[in-house]
């Protein structure tokens, strides 16, 4: 009996390296600061020729190479990111066309930091009716749209792209559950205030400052302490999964400082939570198929082993996943 199962996972990281220091000057702050707020040691930077489309070609690529398919075997591709190549067409155009994926159709998905689990759920709906596969990718390039000098911002962020391959298979991880919520009264905690029909990029908006990514962290704070344990816990009970039962947390690597706050709340006694936004940041839509990648090539992810991830950012929005590996 054949099912829609995790067939390989992959991920690309620029190999620009950069530290906290070179951040923090601009920003005020110092290394001690950065590393106490958040947890964050370094993370990469995009190469100046370097867009959001080819670090999800490139993690598109890992992805398939560990599937052990084709790019024309697939027949979705669904790109999460916040940050496109360009207003228009969607990236995952521009990923179809660099992969050669001539019969798949290609589209985008905006959920900011939430990105990938929207993602996996619409790439899920099109294979239901579809079949083949499905290359789900998040991918964001925040570099680009931060104020050097906000402190708030510019030390959290990196660039980056994961990838998940699906695919018919009658054993290996599968997706057992997925829960996603969106919470539109707060959408103003985290924007991009210009370049869109409401505010367009004109001269007065740039010198504004408007193509700046925003955020307001003290909201950002409250909004993921009252309403994600709340929305993890509720999805594992209508799961029918005690919290026992999990062995891995995977996490959005929005803040270490936060996360350590998170998994203290969840209760997961038996669970390892996986992190990588010591050496990577927050990577947006990215991190959780990132960390995802490197915790399947530490082998540290066993068979029937269950797999928790947890998505929030922008929107706000939140996404949830339950994966049997």
């Amino acid at each position: 009996m054949t099912d829609v199962r995790i067939l390989g996972t992959g991920a690309y990281l620029p190999e620009r390296v950069v530290s906290n220091d070179e951040v923090a000057a601009p920003a005020g702050v110092d290394d001690a600061w950065i590393i106490g707020k958040t947890e964050i040691r370094a993370r990469r930077w995009a190469a100046a020729d370097e867009a959001t489309s080819d670090l999800a070609t490139a993690a598109g690529r890992a992805a398939l190479e560990a599937a052990g398919i084709t790019a024309a075997q697939l027949s979705v591709i669904v790109v999460a990111t916040s940050t496109p190549d360009r207003p228009q067409p969607p990236t995952a155009a521009y990923v179809q066309g660099s992969l050669g994926a001539i019969d798949a159709a290609a589209f985008d998905v905006n959920a900011v930091c939430s990105g990938e689990v929207f993602a996996l759920s619409a790439a899920e709906g099109v294979l239901a009716r579809r079949g083949g596969h499905a290359l789900v990718i998040g991918a964001d390039l925040y570099s680009r749209i931060l104020n050097p000098t906000d402190r708030r911002t510019v030390v959290l962020f990196g660039d980056g792209a994961g990838a998940m391959v699906l695919g018919p298979a009658s054993h290996g991880p599968r997706i057992r559950d997925l829960s996603l919520h969106t919470f539109g009264e707060f959408s103003g905690l985290i924007e991009v205030p210009g370049g869109g029909s409401r505010l367009p990029l004109d001269e007065q908006a740039l010198a504004a400052g408007q193509q700046y990514f925003t955020m307001d962290g003290r909201g950002v704070r409250r909004f993921v302490a009252d309403h994600v344990p709340q929305l993890i816990k509720q999805f594992l009970h209508e799961a029918g999964v005690a919290p026992d039962d999990i062995r891995h947390f995977i996490p959005h690597q929005a803040n270490g400082v936060m996360l350590d706050s998170l998994f203290e709340e969840l209760a997961l006694p038996n669970a390892t939570m996986h992190r990588t936004l010591q050496e990577y940041a927050n990577t947006g839509a990215a991190s959780i198929p990132i960390t995802l990648d490197s915790a399947r090539r530490m082998g540290t992810l066993q068979p029937g082993e269950l797999v928790l991830l947890a998505a929030f950012g922008g929107g706000m929005a939140a996404g949830v996943a339950l994966v049997e590996w």
